[in-house]
């Protein structure tokens, strides 16, 4: 991280283009001595990363609290303002994240397999970082620090373009990281956060071929869909969780509502949340189990054979099986079985999380089996599409593509591989 570019008014004499090529050379450069550090040396970088996270606890807290004051009065929704707020216990889980990276263990050398051909060479793929990294992203500070020690622990460097709404805390995070991976020699250019808030500035780096890997998205649909369309660079896309959990008539009602309820609103505005709820048409306890939502504090909007079974639901329209509310809002459907359930899901779905509960085995293996998402669940809930429930550590995003990674991206998603061929003399006849 470069502890110099954090004003913007340093930006303002060079293009965005300029500004990005020169981030990116520092970055390449830094990049080589970063892949050659030792297991031992990134994790320490690590840990002390994460000490100076807490030491600069009062500043971080303080610029966050200008970010939330920001965003209440441009009015951001409740959903992004708690994504984006900070206190001592977020704060305490982003420095163990960083913390539990620097636990993992090294991807870079894995041998992934290796073969000897008749002529006697000997093949391998082994494992190594990716290079440059650009992440774009919105809204949640815990990413600047997720994205740090990702690449930081995968030997990649990374340019971090954060969102408006996070400048502040952003920047008291990246400067906290940056004094402690200095402080145990990871060099300077490896992780820096980009110095402006000039929307060019992505631009630029979306066309930065030759300098740039790979560009991660993560935010809203508008940002991952300009990504996708301006990229002259690879992307690993984070798109939106149309997620879906559906209770089949199996299912025990106690799960049922346990999961459901969580689901939604453990917190409502995290990827991995409950949009759309599929009830089965013989599930017998339906009506409780919608009741149990409502009185939880989430507006629900259905087809009439929901809105039969409580008051209190408001009709959905065609839209609403297509919204990441990322709010207490949930849309209800009732489903003639599992096949209906499995069809609602395949037109609908964003590919992010997908669920079923049920008590018949054979169901659940046929729902984890059929539905095509990135991340499949039985009898559990969509919250825990995380990938540090999902024992990766940190993530980087999770990733709905179905090339390079899928599902939480961490370390080995921050990878590639190479060949290496080792022989006696053969020559090719």
């Amino acid at each position: 991280m470069n502890m110099t570019q954090t004003l913007e008014p340093e930006t303002k004499a060079e293009t965005p283009e300029h500004l990005i090529s020169r981030l990116a050379k520092d970055a390449r450069a830094a990049q080589r001595v970063l892949a050659g550090m030792a297991d031992g040396d990134k994790a320490d970088a690590l840990r002390a990363a994460a000490a100076a996270l807490r030491e600069d606890k009062d500043a971080i807290l303080a610029a966050n609290a200008k970010d939330i004051a920001a965003g209440k009065e441009r009015d951001l929704p409740a959903a992004m303002l708690d994504r984006l707020k900070l206190d001592e216990e977020r704060l305490e889980g982003i420095a163990s994240a960083v913390e539990n990276v620097a636990a993992l263990p090294d991807p870079v050398g894995d041998v992934i397999d290796r073969s000897e051909m008749p002529n006697g060479l000997k093949m391998s793929r082994v494992r190594v970082p990716i290079g440059v990294i650009g992440i774009i992203y919105e809204s949640r500070p815990n990413v600047t620090a997720d994205a740090a020690a990702l690449c930081v622990r995968a030997g990649n460097a990374a340019l971090l373009r954060g969102g408006s709404e996070a400048v502040h805390s952003n920047r008291a995070i990246d400067a906290a990281m940056s004094r402690g991976l200095l402080s145990k020699g990871v060099p300077e250019g490896a992780i820096q956060l980009i110095p402006t808030q000039d929307r060019a500035a992505v631009g630029a780096l979306l066309k930065a071929a030759g300098e740039v890997d790979m560009i991660v998205p993560r935010g809203g649909k508008s940002l991952v869909a300009r990504v996708q369309e301006e990229a002259r660079v690879p992307v690993l896309a984070h798109l939106d969780g149309i997620n879906h959990t559906y209770v089949h008539a199996a299912a025990t009602p106690d799960m049922a509502e346990a999961v459901a309820v969580n689901a939604k609103m453990r917190r409502t505005g995290v990827c991995g949340a409950l949009e759309t709820l599929l009830l089965d048409a013989n599930y017998p306890k339906s009506g409780a189990l919608l009741a149990k939502i409502l009185d939880s504090g989430c507006a629900l909007r259905g087809d009439s054979r929901a809105r039969s079974l409580d008051s209190r639901i408001d009709a959905a329209d065609d839209e609403d099986w297509d919204t990441e509310y990322l709010d207490a809002i949930l849309a209800v459907k009732i489903v003639d079985g599992l096949d209906e359930a499995l069809a609602h899901i395949s037109a609908h779905s964003s590919g992010h999380t997908d669920a079923i509960i049920t008590s018949d085995d054979d169901t659940a293996e046929r729902f984890l089996n059929e539905v095509d998402s990135a991340i499949v669940m039985a009898n559990a809930s969509s919250q825990f599409a995380d990938g540090g429930e999902f024992g990766l550590g940190a993530e980087i995003g999770i990733a709905t593509g179905r090339l390079h990674a899928r599902g939480p991206v961490a370390l080995e998603g921050l990878t590639t591989y190479k060949w290496q061929v080792r022989g006696t003399g053969q020559t090719r006849p």
